[in-house]
């Protein structure tokens, strides 16, 4: 088999379009898997928000308000007679005030 000038030129000038193909399509590919992780964080920020949307609608409620004051701040209503109760261990209770 016998290779022609015209044959080598060809191969030379593939393998030159290979190579400088290489860095554009690797920046592509870091750039999608980069737009894929930003994604994912939007969808995890966009949950967290809802949820502080839930708690805010849920601090307009006397209700909730009411909760809170009693076992967060140990707020009663005038008359009442307030009691702690101490675990046995004597640690403290852990609550979400």
């Amino acid at each position: 088999m016998r290779v022609t000038a015209r044959a080598v030129l060809l191969l030379v000038t593939v393998l030159i379009v290979l190579a400088f193909s290489m860095a554009p399509l690797r920046a592509y590919l870091e750039q999608r898997a980069s737009i894929a992780e930003l994604q994912h964080q939007t969808l995890v920020l966009e949950k967290a928000n809802a949820d502080l949307e839930e708690r805010i609608a849920k601090l307009h409620d006397p209700t909730e308000l009411e909760r809170l004051a009693r076992e967060c701040l140990g707020m009663v209503k005038p008359g009442e007679t307030a009691f702690i109760t101490v675990p046995a261990g004597g640690g403290g209770a852990t609550t979400d005030c």
